[in-house]
């Protein structure tokens, strides 16, 4: 099975690479939800994800969270590689935004890959710069935008993550996600339903025209 799933990556490992994740990588299948990893964690492996969506969550002393990024599909997690190259405990957590099957790599083979496979080592390099570019937008937007902007971003990524326009989530969750309160996301969403950018359900947001 885990031949099948690798085949995504045919284009960017060559085939030694990838007969060796075959045989070491084990694959693993998370659902909606599930925490993959948490803050303290040792870390024993890195993830591929063959398919699904992972949320990157930072947490402050008073345990509120705030989502640094999104990882899909051919992707790997920034925070982790640094964590298992310094072989250090977790500074992240990671949930499962919808089920999800992965790939984990044992760290003992991140850095004999580096010098092995100049295919792997640009695979890591540009993972890593992809994952900070995306964590640095997070910061900006804390930084520079508005609470409505910050919405409008927030589910645009969320649709982009799910590849669809429904978006299963409650005003709460959101409101953790991007540490405000409950009272302001319901205000700011029906705000946009108002200008006909969402479409509002109990259990789910339509996104119309963001």
């Amino acid at each position: 099975m885990k031949e099948q799933f690798l085949k995504q990556y045919n284009y960017l490992f060559e085939d030694e690479l990838l007969q060796e994740i075959n045989k070491v990588g084990i694959l693993k299948t998370v659902s909606e939800g599930d925490m993959l990893m948490d803050i303290g964690q040792e870390l024993m492996a890195m993830p591929l994800l063959i398919n699904g969506a992972i949320k990157i969550l930072r947490e402050d002393e008073n345990g509120n969270e705030l989502i640094l990024y999104f990882i899909e599909q051919g992707d790997t997690c920034a925070m982790t590689i640094n964590c298992c190259m310094g072989q250090v405990k977790s500074k992240i957590r990671a949930v499962a935004e919808v089920d999800t099957q992965l790939i984990m790599v044992p760290i003992k083979k991140m850095g004999e890959w580096m010098s092995k496979y100049q295919t792997w080592q640009h695979f890591i390099l540009q993972s890593y710069h992809d994952r900070m570019m995306e964590m640095f937008e997070t910061i900006d937007s804390i930084a520079f935008l508005k609470m409505d902007e910050r919405l409008i971003k927030f589910l645009r990524d969320k649709a982009k993550v799910n590849h669809n326009d429904i978006i299963n989530t409650t005003h709460l969750d959101i409101a953790n996600d991007l540490h405000t309160s409950r009272v302001v996301i319901s205000r700011l969403l029906k705000k946009l339903e108002n200008s006909n950018k969402i479409e509002l359900q109990r259990n789910y947001i339509k996104v119309l025209d963001l």
